[in-house]
């Protein structure tokens, strides 16, 4: 067996039979003909196969150590699609914390009696048993969580819901497979938004499902096909060359999250750093037990109000201020108004999601430059605070 950079590296490589292209083909076609009356082919029509979608499928399906994959069409998509396995009067646990597009998604299809819905704090031991005193049919987890970057303890959580005969779906976008393989922790299930690490240049948006069992993977594909979210092919071709780079990429987010989140420690306008990789962190153990690495995500509270913020993110000026994460460059996200906006305030505040949290997406830049953008926006901050004093005292 490889080890994980050939493998992404090399995923489809040498694969054309016809002209011996080192890179995959793109293959744009909508149909396929028949061999002849009643005899099929491999493929049939692009929203049920197509070669380059499932090339991009089983180099998800060899890094996540899984036994089958779908690739959709979106994050949301791949979100969707495990609760397709659920019927009305089935109960899903979910995060108290989770994605804020996930919460609506979830919110929304309870209230409509597609199944039962729950929120709970997964690391609060009462309330997780509780939760599997009610025979779930399915539980959810988010780790890292989005955005405070808790962790969950996978192996655990999977154990107890293997007992229940409950469905493991664990989101592991914020790591990818190169940090963090849910599906030899216990997972039945993994999804991704590929539009972040995985395509990680923020010009496709994507999803795939990655699934334990060959038979689970089966039955999700079928969804998929039936409800019409599978990826496009040119998507899929773009996500695939991003995926090559994957190991070398995220290698050099860790170093500049390291590096930031040693300056923010630092720095005196700064509340409190969430960040797994932090000794402090309540999840360090548990995220050095699962993970390989940390992740290329940090948020912290900003020592402030909102318009302290403002001034904060405004004055920044390589950071992008921008939704998505896990892209070349570097972001600034104010979830409160922006990824957590679908939340109401009384399910922020539960979350833990203040408007005073701001989350880094640290991208591969040059991580001084990276450190001397945050210090002068701190220092403008700074200055405006002291603007306004002044105008005060006069």
């Amino acid at each position: 067996m490889s080890n994980f950079s050939t493998d992404a590296v090399r995923a489809g490589i040498e694969s054309d039979q016809q002209y011996g292209a080192i890179t995959p083909p793109l293959y744009l076609t909508t149909n396929y003909s028949f061999a002849g009356f009643n005899e099929k082919r491999e493929f049939d029509y692009c929203r049920s196969g197509n070669p380059t979608r499932q090339t991009l499928e089983q180099a998800l399906t060899t890094l996540e150590q899984g036994a089958g994959a779908t690739i959709t069409s979106s994050g949301m998509a791949a979100v969707s699609l495990p609760l397709q396995l659920v019927k009305p009067g089935d109960r899903v646990i979910v995060p108290h914390d989770c994605y804020g597009g996930s919460y609506r998604l979830f919110s929304t299809l309870a209230a409509k009696g597609h199944f039962e819905l729950e929120f709970i704090d997964q690391n609060d031991e009462k309330q997780l048993k509780a939760a599997f005193a009610r025979k779930p049919a399915l539980i959810w987890i988010e780790t890292p969580s989005n955005p405070l970057l808790r962790i969950v303890d996978v192996e655990k959580i999977s154990t107890l819901a293997k007992q229940q005969q409950c469905l493991v779906v664990v989101d592991n976008t914020f790591l990818s497979p190169a940090f963090q393989k849910p599906l030899t922790l216990g997972a039945d299930i993994v999804i991704h938004s590929t539009t972040k690490y995985i395509n990680g240049h923020s010009d496709v948006v994507g999803g795939a499902v990655i699934s334990k069992d060959k038979t689970l993977a089966d039955e999700l594909a079928w969804w998929a096909n039936c409800l019409g979210i599978t990826g496009a092919p040119f998507d899929s071709f773009l996500t695939l060359r991003g995926l090559r780079t994957l190991p070398v990429r995220i290698k050099q987010h860790q170093q500049n999250t390291d590096t930031l989140v040693d300056f923010l420690q630092s720095s005196s306008q700064v509340s409190t750093i969430y960040y797994p990789g932090l000794k402090s962190h309540p999840g360090h153990e548990i995220a050095k037990r699962q993970q390989s690495g940390f992740g290329g995500i940090v948020s912290f509270e900003l020592d402030g109000n909102v318009e302290d913020v403002a001034v904060f993110v405004e004055s920044l000026n390589i950071f992008s201020l921008a939704e998505s994460l896990g892209g070349v460059e570097s972001l600034v996200c104010h979830p409160a108004t922006m990824t957590h906006a679908a939340m109401d305030e009384a399910a922020r505040q539960t979350a833990g999601i203040s408007q005073t949290l701001i989350r880094l997406s640290v991208g591969i830049e040059d991580e001084q430059d990276l450190v001397n953008d945050l210090q002068q926006a701190f220092a403008q901050v700074e200055f405006q605070r002291n603007e306004k004093l002044l105008r005060a005292v006069i």
